[in-house]
């Protein structure tokens, strides 16, 4: 399990209002968080149909010339 060192932040009445973590700390739970989102956007598109090499080649120029027309 990730230990995630922490400051919590209070305010004059001493209530907890914000939490501090280090930035590297802050890294590791960010990846940690793309990891899962793209195997769940794996597992989601298990099912799809898989492009040849030159239909993917050619699904990627189109992309790469609709984002320079732009």
């Amino acid at each position: 399990m990730l230990e995630i060192n922490k400051r919590y932040v209070v305010d004059e009445n001493q209530n907890t209002i914000a939490v501090q973590i280090p930035l590297d700390d802050f890294n590791k739970i960010e990846e940690v968080i793309e990891n899962f989102g793209l195997a769940k956007l794996m597992e989601e598109t298990d099912d799809d149909e898989l492009l040849s090499v030159e239909e993917a080649y050619s699904y990627y120029q189109s992309l790469k010339n609709n984002n320079v027309e732009s």
